[in-house]
């Protein structure tokens, strides 16, 4: 039966849509999550206590080294109750205002075993008990302890980060040239919608490189997944593309107002290359007088490995401002060997300082702003965002079009549910749909089972392909990221 589209929220931790719907279970062995708790968690945990005692080896001070060992304590602890299906147990406080929902929804769940609960809130539940061994901790509070990962992918990427560079600096010294042409304006609005889609495709494949699932890819992987030849080859396999429609609202709103301030909303996804071609985006929506202002939103706490943090965002404009020193640090898995990074040329050193000055110009003149919110680390979908909220709700009203980057936004947006995928973006998005007041437009490569919108038959088609899922009854050619959905929704018509 198709689920019936839902907008009504009840006044406690969950919408009445996300109770009326059913979701993804860990005990679902057809889907993704039934994957991801057996075989990607243990993993993502083994690695952050390797990171961590990583870091205690090279610490001097011993109140510090037996506090990390605390921590390795209790993220040890939290593997074996996940690898043995023990009940999750309710957050202990840690001083942050979202325990008290995470601990009344766990009990609305009646003690669900790790293998038999929903995804949805699982996965951010395993990310929020991991913050709160830092929380309480007195020498580690502010540790990220994906950071050396983030950093040692964005280094991987550096193919892709110096072709980009150059791209922008060729781009942005044109538009504030405003070159003399000799096209038709008829010519110049196809240019300019073509450039847009170029640029959005750029910031859509950016999310191929997501830690929490990169656990086994060689750096050859790493550059296969980004530059232009990858990006062309993959224009084919967005299933949706809504970018058009994106495309003429940012268009109405600078022709409505050309004077005035027109805001764009970023909720971003994941930090290195893909918050790279974030601001890559950025930099081009406001040098094109698409957006005025652009207001990024990053996560509040180290989530989901690679997410984008407030301290993500200035370690990014560090890196770019030494780029010699950034590409002279050998990758982890060059240190040990004779192999040494080969040294960046004079023009990509000017091209990515080019970078690095117009993106910190912009964050000085308050054009590109960084604003975390506690929400977006909740446990539940963005149906409740009207009521968890409305502070938030209220402040995403005020943007042109709020941009949700990646998977996991995705699955909040559309509440994880269990949606035939033929049923429309609008209604699957639920209080964030029509009569909202917000324009969202998503940008996903797909990652797990959730997806909407499609065309009839569309989802047996792809099932049908190698590797797809076949007759299994699982949707494992939405599982890679090698499809993606472009969708959007006008909240404000």
């Amino acid at each position: 039966m198709t689920p019936r589209p839902v907008s009504m929220m009840k006044s406690d931790c969950k919408s009445l849509a996300e109770e009326l719907l059913a979701s993804y279970t860990t005990s679902d062995e057809t889907s993704f999550a039934y994957v991801s708790a057996r075989d990607r968690w243990p993993v993502i945990l083994t690695g952050a206590i390797d990171d961590i005692h990583r870091a205690i080896s090279t610490c001097k001070d011993e109140e510090k080294v037996a506090d990390g060992k605390t921590i390795v304590e209790g993220l040890t602890k939290l593997k074996y109750e996940l690898q043995h299906n023990r009940s999750l147990t309710p957050l202990v406080d840690d001083g942050r205002s979202d325990v008290a929902d995470y601990n009344r929804e766990l009990a609305a769940l009646h003690s669900p075993t790790w293998f038999n609960v929903p995804w949805l809130y699982a996965e951010c539940y395993l990310y929020r008990r991991m913050s709160t061994f830092f929380a309480l901790s007195t020498h580690w509070r502010s540790y990220d302890v994906f950071a050396r990962q983030k950093l040692s992918t964005f280094i991987s990427s550096r193919p892709a980060v110096l072709e980009l560079a150059a791209k922008y600096k060729m781009l942005i010294t044109q538009l504030q040239n405003d070159t003399p042409t000799t096209q038709t304006p008829e010519e110049i609005e196809d240019a300019e919608k073509l450039l847009f889609t170029e640029m959005c495709e750029i910031c859509l494949w950016g999310n191929a490189t997501d830690l929490s699932l990169l656990t086994a890819l060689t750096y050859d992987d790493i550059q296969k997944l980004q530059g232009a030849d990858a990006r062309k080859s993959q224009e084919k396999n967005i299933l949706v593309n809504h970018l058009p429609d994106a495309y003429r609202t940012l268009k109405a709103a600078q022709t409505a107002n050309p004077k005035g301030e027109r805001r764009l909303d970023i909720v971003l996804d994941n930090a290195g290359f893909e918050l790279f071609v974030d601001l890559i985006l950025a930099g081009y929506l406001l040098e094109a007088g698409l957006a005025t202002q652009i207001i990024l939103h990053p996560k509040s706490i180290p989530w989901f490995v690679s997410d984008v943090l407030p301290a993500d965002f200035a370690s990014l404009l560090n890196a770019l401002a030494d780029p010699r020193a950034l590409y002279s640090t050998p990758s982890d898995s060059q240190s040990g060997t004779d192999r040494a990074p080969a040294p960046i040329s004079d023009q990509e050193v000017a091209e990515l300082s080019f970078v690095f000055n117009h993106w910190s110009t912009l964050h000085q003149e308050g054009q590109l702003t960084v604003r975390p919110n506690l929400f977006w680390t909740s446990g539940g979908s963005y149906w409740r965002l009207p009521l968890s909220a409305p502070a938030l709700y209220e402040d995403l009203k005020g943007s042109v079009l709020v941009i949700f980057k990646g998977d996991l936004n995705y699955r909040k947006l559309t509440g994880d549910a269990m949606w035939p995928t033929t049923v429309p973006f609008s209604t699957a998005i639920g209080s964030m749909g029509p009569g909202s007041g917000i324009r969202t437009l998503a940008l996903r490569t797909c990652k797990a089972d959730t997806v909407v919108g499609l065309t009839k038959g569309e989802d047996e088609r792809l099932k049908g392909m190698e590797g797809g899922g076949g007759d299994t009854g699982a949707r494992k050619w939405a599982w890679s990221g090698k499809w993606a959905v472009v969708q959007y929704c006008d909240g404000k018509a």
